[in-house]
């Protein structure tokens, strides 16, 4: 073990850790052994010592053995911060029940998708790959439909993930040995063609690189020579792709020549000739006929030594950037899948952090920062992802997966846990949505300021299914949902009709049909009535206006008073009237001037026995946040002030006052609280939040005009 430990860069105190552990034989051999590989798997890659510290503990970690926080005094904090990052990735190794039936496309690229979304570092990429590597290389032959799953997974997953990181050593393994595990008897067949160990393909292929590398040296040609032999499975896939026998393949072992200018290319095109044999038929130049995908470079295969073919392919180094990270990307062209602007920026940001000096910190930030995803990953309780906006809720979910799951939804378990419909969904969150028998969506679900829906699909459906139902009934239920809003918002005697002037409806039972079926929404309703408000026409007592004084003191609403200036304004305590909402001024005794909202009941009564206090008033344009006024009424609980509190601060809105009044005999409470709101809407947005608390039945504005 040591001989084996040591030779693995910066793992020295995880070297002495496994020796101590491995003492009193509490370290299983096959886990040792499993550890061990992963870390000299990314040893090999020269990717830094930290990656071989965090490879070596990743299956101690996740066996229990190294417990999380000896971690990062162990591997040092970024090590350890990268193993608990890989333990925290989705298990996509079981995204089919038995492993026997391969994923579609779609489903093998969202789950692709998905590892790529919820990772944020590479490098914990990069660990996952070496781990998957190192288990399908002890992998018995013959393996359970447990091991199945995970070949194939790495040929479906990770193979084309780390293909898409460029780290092509890693890829060929992945698949050649998926291969194996999955269909032996065609594997067995390819090695036989082949007749020679990869060892020896690969010393025949550096042979050849070194003697080409010499002759364009001696050409004047200044040139870089890679190459690489082809490995076992992707020459199974051309001979079934173009369905070719084994004697047609020319590029079982591949040079690639790169050089500065394309004069060069074709000059080392004129060497290669020279040197060996061309075998007629397979030249292409894609210098002068590029590609669709604007992939340039010259293609040709010879007789090479011994009398074996060799394809070899010329091109200059900003072909090759362009082929290997533009449009022309090798491993879009295999897959065959379609260019995505958001996917390609995070793939080109982990091959950036990946490259030599791509450990630049701030530079490294600065890209993380403007990686704005516009799709979120999440999983059905059976391992299938569904791709969403981001956004999306558990019932946008439900939606996604039936409309009659989305119909019969009454919630959902997020990870797990209990989560209400309007929850977030993020990245690689598991969701199981529990259902009713009946189909009953809630018109709630259409109001955005609730936020049960983000998409429009999913809001499109529910629509759908409430034009269905009788207009009737549609006609209740829009009228039932105008009069709780009025009652939430304390405008209790607002008439119904004053609305349609803002609509476009002939008569009121036509609008409250369209508001019972979901066409209209409460957001549009509560527009309606902050313009009709604002606008109402003063009563015919309110005196004439003069000259216009601006006055605002000592805390008090900025208003404009007509004639008088300097003067203290207060906001009525039976109405709490809210910017936007029509206003009328009573000049008081001592207290300078009260607002009431223009249909407050105390004012009338007031004004009925002295109508010459009455003054024009109006908001200033710049008014800012007024106090209002509530009243929450809940089911007595732990921590419901806390919940009220946090969705008051969530909405960014201050409170200056609270009151908690229980009822220790009934289990209820009601709680009063002040709040500094800026309008109607604000207010209509903050009592949908307050109502979706647990335990809570009501939240109104508490007026007593």
């Amino acid at each position: 073990m040591t001989d084996s430990a040591t030779c693995l860069p910066g793992s020295d105190a995880l070297v002495a850790e496994l020796r101590r552990l491995a003492e009193p034989d509490t370290l299983p051999p096959a886990l040792r052994e499993h550890a061990l590989g992963i870390g000299a798997i990314l040893a090999e890659l020269e990717l830094g010592p930290v990656l071989s510290r965090a490879g070596i503990a990743l299956p101690l970690a996740a066996a229990g053995i190294l417990p999380g926080e000896r971690l990062p005094a162990l591997l040092g904090t970024d090590a350890a911060q990268l193993v608990d990052e890989v333990l925290a990735l989705p298990a996509v190794e079981t995204f089919t029940p038995s492993g026997e039936t391969a994923a579609s496309p779609a489903q093998a690229e969202n789950l692709r998708k998905l590892l790529l979304a919820v990772i944020r570092d590479a490098r914990v990429l990069v660990i996952r790959l070496a781990d998957r590597l190192q288990a399908l290389r002890t992998l018995p032959a013959g393996a359970a439909a447990q091991h199945r799953a995970l070949a194939r997974a790495a040929r479906e997953i990770h193979a084309p993930l780390a293909s898409r990181l460029g780290i092509w050593q890693l890829k060929w393994e992945l698949e050649d040995l998926a291969f194996r595990h999955l269909e032996p008897d065609n594997y067995h067949k390819v090695a036989d063609w082949l007749n020679e160990r990869r060892a020896d393909r690969e010393a025949f292929v550096a042979d050849t690189a070194a003697t080409l590398r010499v002759n364009l040296a001696s050409a004047g040609i200044e040139a870089t020579v890679s190459g690489r032999p082809k490995h076992i499975y992707s020459i199974w896939r051309k001979l079934q792709r173009k369905q070719l026998d084994f004697e047609q393949i020319y590029d079982l072992r591949a040079l690639r020549v790169m050089v500065g200018n394309i004069t060069d290319c074709y000059a080392a095109l004129g060497v290669v000739h020279g040197l060996w044999h061309h075998i007629p038929k397979e030249f292409d130049d894609y210098i002068a006929t590029p590609k669709g995908n604007q992939y340039r470079s010259l293609h040709t295969a010879v007789v090479g030594p011994d009398g074996r073919p060799v394809e070899i392919q010329i091109r200059t180094h900003a072909m090759h950037r362009h082929a290997e990270l533009g449009v022309a990307a090798h491993w879009r062209y295999k897959e065959g899948t379609r260019f995505d602007a958001a996917l390609e920026t995070r793939i080109g940001w982990m091959r950036q952090l990946l490259a030599p000096g791509g450990s630049d910190q701030d530079f490294m930030d600065q890209l993380r920062t403007e990686l704005v995803e516009e799709r979120v990953y999440v999983l059905t309780p059976k391992g299938a992802v569904l791709d969403l906006p981001r956004g999306a809720t558990p019932l946008d979910f439900a939606y996604y997966v039936h409309t009659d799951i989305g119909h019969r939804c009454r919630g959902a378990r997020v990870n797990g846990r209990l989560l209400p419909l309007t929850q977030v969904l993020e990245n690689g969150d598991q969701v199981e949505i529990l259902t009713g028998r009946e189909a009953e969506p809630s018109r709630d679900w259409l109001n955005p300021l609730a936020g049960f829906l983000a998409t429009s699909r999913a809001r499109d459906k529910v629509r759908a299914f409430f034009r269905a139902q009788d207009r009737d009934l549609n006609i209740r239920y829009g009228r039932d949902a105008l009069e709780r809003e009025l009652d939430r918002l304390g405008l209790r005697d607002f008439r119904h009709d004053r609305l349609l002037s803002h609509f476009s409806f002939t008569g009121l039972e036509e609008l409250l049909a369209a508001l019972g079926a979901g066409d209209v929404s409460l957001a549009q309703i509560n527009g309606a009535l902050q313009r009709e408000l604002a606008t109402s026409t003063q009563p015919p007592h309110t005196p004439p206006r003069i000259p216009v004084t601006r006055s605002r003191h000592a805390g008090g609403p900025a208003v404009d008073v007509a004639g008088v200036g300097n003067l203290l304004t207060s906001l009525a305590r039976c109405c709490n009237p809210l910017p936007g909402e029509a206003i009328r001024g009573y000049i008081t005794r001592g207290h300078g001037i009260t607002l009431h909202r223009a249909g407050c009941a105390s004012l009338a009564r007031l004004l009925l026995k002295a109508p010459q206090r009455e003054i024009a008033v109006s908001w200033l344009a710049d008014q800012s946040s007024t106090p209002v006024r509530l009243l929450v009424e809940a089911r007595d609980r732990r921590n419901l002030l806390s919940d009220i509190t946090s969705v008051v601060a969530n909405e960014k809105i201050g409170i200056q006052a609270m009151q908690a009044q229980p009822d220790s005999t009934q289990g209820r409470a009601r709680v009063q609280l002040t709040v500094s709101l800026p309008d109607l809407a604000a207010l209509s947005r903050l009592l949908q939040r307050l109502v979706q608390i647990p335990g809570v039945e009501r939240a109104v504005r508490e007026t007593t005009g």
